[in-house]
């Protein structure tokens, strides 16, 4: 069995103006990055890529500008400020797609840092809670140093790496980042009842994670026969486990398994995927899939966005000009549920921001990002109802998307739909 160094030692791999991997999510490795950042002062021009990382980013402080330039997948929240301050940069790209940046070396990759758990008997360690990019980081990088983490889980799927495939194996414990939404607000909890009622029994959904999903989810307990195709999985998909409502039987991709690419949750959730052989964990090039995904019947994708403009554009990863998240994969599985056959691809939101301005605009914001087409809406959801975009004329859709802003927004937003598109029915509405 190869032995176990320490990380200073690992870390002489990485060399100056090498491009870096990140193992992303919840399997960030931050024993690896706090000492590879201890030895800037040996690196200059070190490039790092990676899709959304948990923790504190060290690498983006402006001190080590010179040392470190982020080249990022998606914006989390813990290089936001790197990002839109120039000492970083983004590329817009379909989560799906981004394995084939380092198979075809648009992005070839020197080196590979990951966190796994600890071998099995047989050599074989697991990538644990984030399988995504990360196997293919790792087949397609020069060199691979692994974080191997009591901590992480064992996950089924595609998750295996022989230690035979680790140029470095460096042991360290220490607790996985954890995110826990725990909000009750009454916005969520319509939000979340409007979604479940377009769930019918026997549909595969696709949720992400925060207010609105974990919503959506705690609103499905009465429904039957649900199966599970996500590119994340969140704790508030355990209570449906674990009371029969999301049994996978219907799939026809993975039949009887809940399939998944990362995770992102609490303690409870790691736990509850360790070794558990009736959750698959799969590439994010096979999971977003659109292939694949509109296979499976009733394909019910959910995912929020940042505003949608009265014709049906939505932006999703930027506040303007200011890069907020990323591209993803939301239109991965909105087109994926579009082509399922009784699928429904669904846009969720509240109706304002927390300062009360109209999430429902009518222009994007200058710079905006169009992550979702007009031409690829279906639905769209606030607390005040529900918008079925599809078939519908620009007309109807700002009727349509009017009829679920905020009360207070309504009329301003009839005024600017008359002007756009010279409506008798907007004009009846305003005076």
């Amino acid at each position: 069995m190869k032995e176990y160094i320490l990380a200073n030692e690992a870390l002489k791999i990485i060399k100056s103006e090498n491009r870096v991997f990140i193992h992303g999510g919840a399997a960030t490795p931050h024993h690896l990055l706090q000492k590879m950042v201890e030895r800037a002062d040996d690196l200059y021009g070190v490039e790092l890529t990676s899709i959304s990382q948990q923790g504190e980013a060290y690498f983006t402080d402006p001190k080590y500008k010179q040392n470190f330039h982020l080249n990022s997948l998606f914006v989390s929240a813990n290089v936001r400020e790197a990002v839109n301050d120039g000492r970083g940069d983004y590329i817009p790209v379909f989560l799906s797609e981004i394995p084939n940046l380092f198979k075809k070396k648009i992005l070839p990759l020197d080196v590979a840092l990951i966190q796994v758990s600890p071998p099995d008997k047989h050599g074989y360690c697991s990538l644990g809670v984030s399988v995504d990019t990360a196997m293919a980081a790792v087949k397609n990088a020069k060199q691979v140093i692994a974080q191997v983490n009591p901590r992480m889980p064992r996950t089924h799927g595609d998750s295996m790496i022989h230690v035979n495939n680790l140029n470095a194996m460096v042991y360290f414990e220490e607790e996985l980042p954890e995110v826990v939404c725990s909000s009750t607000s009454d916005i969520y909890k319509r939000i979340g009842d409007y979604c479940a009622s377009l769930v019918e029994d026997g549909a595969t959904l696709q949720t992400g994670i925060g207010s609105i999903p974990d919503a959506v989810l705690a609103s499905l307990m009465h429904h039957k026969e649900l199966g599970m195709h996500t590119e994340m999985f969140s704790d508030g998909i355990i209570p449906l486990i674990e009371n029969g409502i999301i049994t996978n039987q219907h799939k026809r991709k993975h039949r009887g398994k809940t399939v998944s690419s990362f995770m992102l949750g609490s303690r409870k959730l790691y736990d509850f995927v360790d070794d558990n052989p009736s959750i698959a964990m799969l590439g994010i090039d096979y999971t977003n899939d659109t292939a694949v995904i509109r296979t499976n019947p009733k394909v019910t994708a959910i995912n929020s966005a940042i505003e949608v403009d009265i014709t049906g554009q939505v932006c999703s990863d930027s506040i303007g000009t200011y890069h907020y998240s990323g591209v993803g994969g939301q239109m991965d599985f909105v087109r994926g549920a579009s082509l399922s056959e009784g699928g429904k691809p669904i846009i969720a939101l509240p109706s304002t921001t927390a300062k009360n301005i109209s999430r429902i605009v009518s222009m994007l914001k200058p710079g905006a990002g169009v992550v979702t087409t007009r031409a690829h809406a279906h639905y769209i959801v606030t607390e005040y109802g529900i918008a079925y975009l599809y078939g519908k004329n620009m007309r109807q859709r700002a009727k349509a998307l009017i009829d679920i802003a905020h009360p207070n927004h309504r009329e301003k937003l009839e005024r600017a739909a008359f002007d756009r598109f010279k409506s008798y029915e907007f004009e009846r509405t305003i005076y």
